[in-house]
């Protein structure tokens, strides 16, 4: 499968944030986007997901060759896209195993028993070292930072998504969380075959994964693409060095 990014341009709130952004995603690949603040970073991943406050005004998105460009992102994740929030919301009063019971019913036909299902949460949270009181908990409520991102790597793998894109996982975690964020996300692309799209700033979570592509994007476009050699090349000279050639 591939999820294709074509030359998109797009607005929020009147104002010209991507501009002609191009990227291929195809399953099993590990795309990196790194940026400076401001950069259109958030925005793509709205973007893709069927964010309200995005206007596509050129370019399209597409999931082996077909437009998802005017679907709602309901939709967009019974194709299999998913989304992980830079800043995910508190949800009070939704508990976390009713919610995740809901979500997979919704994108999956497969049914599994309920006993099944909860086996599957307690392996998901001891590999993400959840804590067992988090999880009878309603939605993110409460939670510190660290723990939210955490919760939705946990729903990523119980939803089991085709294309994942992730809005700066590392943010709010200390580095022993990191590495079980990175490794455990590295670890559900390569067993499902996924497509993932990571946005962060820093490399430290890059350590503990195996990414074979860097995108540089800067005020709304794409200005270098490399390898992972790129990473040491931008820890050592900033984000300018997409001023190159």
């Amino acid at each position: 499968m591939e999820l294709e990014i074509k030359d998109l341009h797009v607005e929020t709130e009147g104002k010209e944030v991507l501009k002609g952004v191009s990227l291929k995603i195809k399953s099993g690949e590990l795309h990196v986007l790194m940026g400076p603040n401001g950069s259109g970073k958030t925005t793509l991943a709205k973007t893709i997901m069927g964010h309200p406050q995005t206007k596509v005004t050129v370019g399209d998105m597409l999931v082996d060759g077909k437009s998802i460009k005017e679907l709602p992102p309901n939709e967009r994740a019974k194709l299999g896209i998913f989304l992980q929030f830079q800043n995910p919301v508190e949800i009070e009063g939704l508990g976390v195993v009713n919610f995740l019971n809901t979500a997979k019913g919704s994108l999956s036909k497969e049914r599994i028993g309920y006993k099944d299902f909860m086996k599957e949460i307690k392996q998901g949270s001891e590999r993400l070292k959840i804590h067992e009181e988090l999880v009878g908990r309603s939605l993110n409520y409460g939670f510190s930072g660290g723990e939210k991102k955490k919760m939705e790597i946990l729903q990523m793998a119980i939803l089991k998504p085709k294309f994942v894109i992730l809005d700066e996982p590392d943010s709010g975690l200390d580095i022993d969380a990191v590495k079980v964020v990175a490794e455990n996300v590295d670890d559900f692309r390569k067993k499902n075959d996924a497509g993932v799209l990571l946005i962060t700033h820093y490399s430290r979570i890059l350590q503990y994964m195996e990414p074979q592509f860097i995108h540089v994007i800067s005020e709304g476009k794409i200005i270098r693409e490399g390898g992972k050699q790129l990473i040491e090349e931008i820890e050592r000279e900033g984000y300018r060095l997409g001023q190159k050639g």
